[in-house]
C-alpha cells in the first residue's frame, strides 16, 4: 500500500512538472495539406497566438500527400511531449477505408486536443437546374437510379464524404465525379455539367449571390449565419442528417494529459479572442468547443459512422 501511495505521489508530481514546464522548446504543428487550405489557415492562426502567449516559436509545417496520411504518419512517430502536433480535418477518420496499409492507428496513435472550427457546408445545384429542394433532388435520384451525379473536390475530401452520407441517408444511387478542388466543382455545377454538390459555404457564397448556384440546404445541425434563409438538410425531409466539416488538433497518443489539457485551455482562450473570431468569420468557420475527452469520443463516433458510410460507397 505504501509503495502504491509513493508511486501515486510521484505520478502526480511528474504530471505537475509537465504542466509547469511545457512548452520548453519550439512547437511544430504539422498540417498534412497544402498551404492556403482552411485547415492550414486555422493552424497558422492558432499557432501564431500560441507562440505569442507562451514565448516559444511555433512553426507550421505542410506535409501534403495521400489524403493527409503522410503527415499523420510523421506525427504518430513523434516524441509524445506536446511539441509535435497535428491539425487535420474530417477526412482523417475515413482514411482507413480509402487507403490500405496505413502506418498508424487512427484511434490508437493519437489523442484529441481540441476542435479548432466547424465549417458549414451547403448543398447546391446550378441556377438553371429544375431541382429546387432537397425533396425534389431525392425524388429525381430515386426516379433514375445512378443517373444523377455529384461533383467533389476529390476522393476522400469532405465534399465527397458529405455527399456519400447524403446518399446513404436518402437511400439513393448517385454517381461521384471527383475533381482536383472546390473551384472546379463550382464551375461544373454552375454550368450544369454536374448535377449537384456539397461545398463549404464560404467557397460557394459568391456563386450563390451571383445566382450561378442555388442553395438547397446546409448540412449542419443549425442554419448558417451566412445563409440564414436556407434550411438544414434535416429540416428539408431527411431528419437526423448532419455533416460537420471539422478541423481539429491531435497529439501523439502518449502525450501527458496535463500537456493536452494545457493546450486545450489555451486554444479555447485563443479562439475566443475578437480578432480570431473575426478571422474565423471570414472563413465561414464557427467555434466547436470540446474538452479533450469529448473530442476523443467525437472522433471515435465519426470514425465509426463515416467509416461505415464510405465502406458502403460505390468503388471508384
Amino acid at each position: 500500500m505504501k509503495r502504491f501511495f509513493i508511486a501515486a505521489v510521484a505520478a502526480l508530481a511528474t504530471a505537475s512538472s509537465w504542466a509547469q514546464t511545457y512548452p520548453s522548446k519550439q512547437i511544430r504543428i504539422v498540417v498534412p495539406f497544402t498551404a492556403g487550405s482552411a485547415t492550414d489557415i486555422m493552424a497558422r492562426v492558432v499557432g501564431e497566438k500560441l507562440g505569442a502567449a507562451w514565448g516559444q516559436p511555433v512553426i507550421v509545417e505542410n506535409r501534403p500527400g495521400a489524403g493527409g496520411t503522410l503527415g499523420a504518419t510523421q506525427v504518430s512517430r513523434a516524441e509524445p511531449d506536446g511539441h509535435t502536433l497535428l491539425v487535420v480535418s474530417t477526412g482523417h477518420v475515413v482514411n482507413p477505408v480509402l487507403y490500405g496499409n496505413l502506418q498508424y492507428d487512427t484511434l490508437g496513435d493519437f489523442s484529441g486536443v481540441t476542435p479548432l472550427a466547424s465549417l458549414p457546408s451547403v448543398l447546391v445545384v446550378g441556377s438553371g437546374s429544375p431541382i429546387k429542394s432537397v425533396s425534389e433532388l431525392v425524388a429525381a435520384a430515386r426516379a433514375k437510379p445512378g443517373v444523377l451525379n455529384y461533383a467533389s473536390a476529390g476522393v476522400g475530401s469532405a465534399t465527397h464524404v458529405n455527399a456519400e452520407k447524403f446518399r446513404a441517408t436518402a437511400n439513393v444511387q448517385i454517381t461521384h465525379i471527383p475533381f482536383k478542388g472546390t473551384p472546379e466543382t463550382i464551375v461544373e455545377v454552375s454550368t450544369g455539367r454536374a448535377d449537384f454538390m456539397f461545398t463549404p459555404v464560404l467557397a460557394s457564397l459568391p456563386a450563390i449571390r451571383e445566382n450561378r448556384l442555388r442553395a438547397l440546404a446546409v448540412s449542419t445541425t443549425k442554419r448558417s449565419n451566412a445563409l440564414p434563409n436556407v434550411p438544414t438538410v434535416a429540416e428539408s425531409g431527411l431528419p437526423g442528417f448532419v455533416f460537420d466539416f471539422w478541423i481539429g488538433m491531435l497529439a501523439p497518443s502518449k502525450t501527458p494529459k496535463p500537456v493536452v489539457a494545457k493546450l486545450n485551455a489555451e486554444i479555447a482562450r485563443i479562439l475566443s479572442l475578437p480578432d480570431v473570431k473575426e478571422r474565423m468569420a471570414t472563413l465561414g468557420a464557427e467555434p466547436m468547443p470540446m474538452s479533450p475527452e469529448q473530442f476523443d469520443a467525437y472522433i471515435k463516433d465519426e470514425y465509426n459512422t463515416l467509416g461505415a458510410v464510405m465502406r458502403s460507397a460505390p468503388k471508384q
